[in-house]
């Protein structure tokens, strides 16, 4: 059924009071008019309760600036609207100037600004009635609100005796507390609740709890760190800087978030053997530098576009050298160790670095002329030195011998006297002398002279 626009609107104020927001508005008609009624008597009663508490924030803490609002900005226009209005007011009084307000700030800042300068002057506190119907302030004419202050008659008037909320009964009163705060026993005055001593917080593991006026605030343990952000359940979340725009990647990159931080990579992908630099740029890989280098023993590397090459190495060694096996260096040829004899027969070969010597043997000296190793006669170029007695060359070398009545000593070079009278060359007696021997006969007997050996 249809409501008529008063019940509307006191639909709209009841759903203020009970949520104290004006979103997610259930509507209670179909009809246009209705629904647009009861969001605007919604509207109008938060206003109302917030330049409550304004007034309440103004009287208390004498300023507005600390008052930080959860909710809408809004809302905090509102509350802060009507705390600066009734700072004025405030302040007009103790500069002893008249509560008449300046008509140019407004109608209901002049309101609030009448009360709060009254009340400074009556000595009670000041707020705005949640009950005043603003349908009779709209019929409320200027002249009329100019002669008689429409709260007059008010029972909570200026906040009446309560120190936060009050609401006229009619026969009486009742006080009552902002969220976050408890009635105290006089029923008048309201304390801070400490949710972090009551155990009504919410914080969670890794949180502690601060107590604020009226609330309280989690405060976590330890900070997030770069790149995370704390989440309202109190956890730490990974900032995508892709999606919220805040990385500095260039227009030719893409951005891919990483945990606590994010990649920039190149839109343009290099092909293998390519590696791209910081602005996306792809420059060639030198393989040929690496550490294990990519060709085998014996090969050069040489770098190429995207890959490399291996080049066998081929040095030209000089007469004399030879490529080893692995063909990677020159080593020296052995002459010597060929089969066909370089230097031929009565010559010994030396080998020496890219060459070789011809040498005669030991006995025998080369011949320039007719280039061939001739005998050396010892005999003749050191005569008198080599043997004692008599020397005798031959072929590379030489022998010593002795003249009759010496033997060759064992060094083969002296000689030593022979006894010649172990062989009894004598007929009777023999007597040995020193490179001879001497016969003699026994008494009786005389030696020949024809022979000197036989005794007569």
């Amino acid at each position: 059924a249809d409501l008529s626009m008063e019940e509307c609107c006191d639909k709209g104020i009841e759903w203020a009071n009970k949520n104290r927001i004006c979103t997610s508005l259930p509507l209670t008609s179909m009809a246009r008019e209705c629904s647009m009624t009861q969001l605007q008597c919604c509207h109008s009663q938060l206003e109302k309760q917030y330049c409550s508490d304004g007034i309440e924030f103004a009287n208390v803490r004498e300023e507005c600036d600390s008052h930080t609002d959860e909710n809408s900005t809004c809302e905090a226009e509102y509350f802060k609207r009507c705390c600066y209005c009734c700072l004025l007011g405030k302040a007009a009084q103790v500069q002893g100037q008249s509560c008449e307000p300046n008509p140019k700030t407004g109608y209901q800042c002049g309101i609030v600004f009448r009360a709060c300068c009254v009340r400074d002057q009556e000595g009670i506190d000041v707020s705005i009635s949640d009950d005043a119907p603003k349908k009779e302030q709209v019929e409320i004419s200027k002249e009329e609100l100019d002669q008689e202050d429409p709260y007059l008659h008010d029972g909570c008037r200026g906040g009446g005796p309560c120190s936060q909320q009050c609401r006229d009964t009619g026969s009486s009163y009742v006080c009552s507390c902002f969220v976050g705060y408890q009635l105290q026993p006089d029923g008048v005055n309201c304390e801070d609740i400490n949710e972090c001593i009551t155990g009504t917080h919410s914080c969670g593991i890794g949180q502690t709890c601060v107590n604020t006026l009226g609330s309280f605030r989690c405060q976590r343990d330890t900070s997030c760190g770069t790149g995370y952000e704390l989440t309202d359940d109190n956890r730490c979340k990974d900032i995508d800087e892709c999606e919220t725009g805040t990385h500095n990647c260039p227009p030719d990159f893409i951005c891919q978030n990483t945990p606590g931080s994010f990649r920039c990579r190149p839109k343009l992908q290099c092909m293998n053997g390519f590696i791209q630099d910081a602005l996306g740029n792809c420059i060639d890989i030198n393989e040929c530098l690496s550490t294990n280098m990519p060709c085998p023993a014996g090969q050069i590397c040489i770098n190429t576009d995207g890959s490399y090459t291996c080049q066998r190495i081929s040095p030209s060694c000089g007469r004399g050298y030879h490529l080893n096996e692995d063909g990677t260096r020159c080593v020296d040829v052995d002459e010597c160790s060929s089969s066909n004899q370089p230097c031929g027969e009565g010559h010994v070969c030396i080998n020496a670095p890219g060459n070789y010597r011809c040498e005669c043997k030991s006995g025998y000296s080369f011949d320039v002329i007719s280039r061939t190793c001739i005998d050396i006669n010892e005999c003749r170029r050191y005569p008198g030195r080599l043997c004692a007695h008599k020397c005798e060359n031959t072929p590379g070398s030489y022998y010593c011998t002795c003249t009759m009545g010496f033997k060759l000593s064992a060094d083969g070079r002296s000689c030593e006297d022979l006894n010649e009278c172990e062989s009894s060359p004598c007929s009777q007696e023999c007597a040995n002398v020193y490179g001879s021997y001497q016969c003699y006969c026994r008494r009786g007997f005389q030696l020949s002279d024809i022979d000197g050996i036989s005794c007569e």
